[in-house]
């Protein structure tokens, strides 16, 4: 556990293989203060370099997922930040965060429920499957509080549910729920809040028991594509499958294919 009480904390344990990563600061819903951002970055850091890891699974204690940044705490009276705070500081905090997230080469699931606002919002829309209750709240405030968009979401946005949908989020500030963003598209599933732990599990667990290596490469690969030609995206892919075929996993799928049975991958 990383983070004074007050300012809330990031709690991970480990699950077998599963990172499980809680944002526990129910009485604020959430709401990251500079404190749980540093340990976020530092959790996610360290997965990245974890062998023995297969997934990550992100979640919020209590009734909501993450309302976001803490901008009331960075804007107490009386703390006159240096003229371009904001430009040195948050590519190493709030966008660190999310280029974590879409860089792993882990699977990351997020579990939503309540709120999630803004920096939590992109958080669960980064991740490669967010799974929310069909009653949760995913909306980005930016545009109402006086400031334009942060944290990822004019990247994000217009690519999981085009540009017009992306300016009803951005510039309308309209909420979307989870039922309405898992029919856009812009989350994996919705379900009724009383499955949704369950159902995440599940998914959690089968990711776990994937090709590891493959599932890293294939998200790399993807994320690569979203600025490449077609012939780049082809060429790129060929170098993963190069990697992917030196693996354990590789040889395991051929096994199983062979032998008519499910694989049992390693995540070697």
């Amino acid at each position: 556990m990383t983070g004074a009480a007050d300012e809330g904390a990031v709690t991970t344990t480990r699950d077998g293989t599963v990172l499980q990563i809680t944002l526990d600061r129910p009485s604020r819903r959430n709401s990251l203060s500079h404190s749980m951002i540093d340990a976020l970055v530092t959790e996610l850091g360290a997965a990245a370099t974890d062998d023995t890891l297969r997934a990550v699974h992100i979640r919020g204690g209590g009734a909501d997922f993450c309302s976001g940044a803490d901008w009331v705490a960075t804007n107490a009276a009386g703390r006159r930040p240096r003229t371009g705070d904001l430009v040195r500081r948050i590519p190493h905090t709030a966008n660190r965060i999310v280029e974590l997230v879409a860089s792993l080469h882990l699977p990351v699931v997020c579990t939503v429920r309540g709120w999630a606002v803004g920096l939590g919002a992109n958080l669960a829309l980064a991740a490669d499957f967010t799974v929310a209750a069909d009653d949760a709240v995913f909306w980005e405030p930016f545009l109402g509080r006086g400031f334009s968009p942060d944290s990822g979401a004019t990247w994000l946005l217009p690519r999981l549910v085009g540009l017009a949908r992306a300016k009803r989020m951005l510039l309308l500030g309209e909420k979307v729920s989870g039922a309405e963003a898992d029919a856009w598209g812009l989350i994996h599933r919705a379900v009724p809040e009383p499955e949704l732990d369950a159902v995440s599990a599940e998914l959690v667990d089968r990711l776990a028991k994937g090709p590891t290596v493959a599932i890293g490469l294939a998200k790399q690969a993807m994320g690569y594509a979203q600025h490449a030609t077609l012939p780049q995206a082809m060429t790129h892919e060929l170098y993963n499958v190069e990697l992917a075929c030196r693996t354990s996993d590789f040889k395991e799928g051929l096994a199983a294919f062979r032998d008519k049975r499910p694989p049992e991958f390693t995540g070697r």
